[in-house]
């Protein structure tokens, strides 16, 4: 018999101000361990300061409690791949912010396909594809058993699968619970264990995908009639 994973994660009466204005009001769930939690809804609804509450990063009033030990991977909503490419860097001394050894950054940017040529190049003239697998590889250097990724992609739907199949990957062999916001309905589907919906101050959904998001649940969310088309495949 399969052993339950156990919860890593139990969120309490969580309310959260900013500004003094309420952004988050009354909020619970639990994570389980190996999960793939999605969090969903509109611009404004508070995604992405209920990842940097969790963090630690932001004060709040409830109960967070990580169940274990815990080693953060964030990725934040601003280091996107087209705000990668406008740096002044080479990948060497992108991963030199990290503190590793040549070899430590060679061997995590090898785990996601990329060769020793790399480290020498710019992030502004290396491909979309290669920034999205670099930045892969240098959220993994921390070896999180918890990732949180807050709008990751979202321009190039291409690239944006060769992102997915990446984390998948480490999500499978490393047995990794990640937590995910974004506004692709596919990649919710195609991979979420879980999902949140938040709407401020309002509607909410908490449970798999296939279950909660459904037309009518979406336009509570978002406030308008959104259509959408589930693609069987895999």
């Amino acid at each position: 018999m399969r052993e339950e994973k156990k919860n890593i994660l139990e969120v309490r009466h969580l309310n959260v101000e900013m500004g003094g204005e309420s952004v988050i009001e009354d909020l619970s769930f639990d994570i389980r361990e190996g999960e793939f939690l999605t969090i969903l809804g509109p611009n404004g609804s508070g995604k992405t300061v209920l990842i940097k509450t969790l963090l630690g990063i932001l004060p709040y009033e409830g109960e967070i409690l990580w169940k274990k030990e815990r080693r953060f991977g964030y990725l934040p909503q601003g280091l996107s791949p087209m705000k990668l490419r406008d740096l002044p860097l080479s990948v060497r001394e992108f991963f030199a912010f990290r503190n590793l050894t040549m070899e430590k950054s060679l061997s995590f940017l090898k785990l996601v396909g990329l060769e020793e040529d790399i480290l020498a190049k710019e992030l502004g003239e290396i491909s979309f594809g290669q920034l999205q697998r670099v930045l892969v590889s240098w959220v993994m250097v921390a070896e999180p058993n918890v990732l949180f990724l807050d709008e990751p992609t979202g321009i190039d739907i291409g690239a944006g699968e060769t992102f997915y199949s990446l984390l998948k990957r480490f999500w499978q062999e490393k047995n990794l619970t990640i937590l995910l916001s974004t506004h692709d309905l596919d990649i919710v589907y195609k991979y979420s264990t879980n999902v949140i919906c938040l709407r401020k101050k309002s509607f909410r959904c908490f449970g798999p995908p296939r279950e909660v998001l459904t037309p009518q649940s979406l336009e509570k969310i978002y406030g308008t009639e959104i259509k959408f088309y589930e693609h069987k495949g895999r």
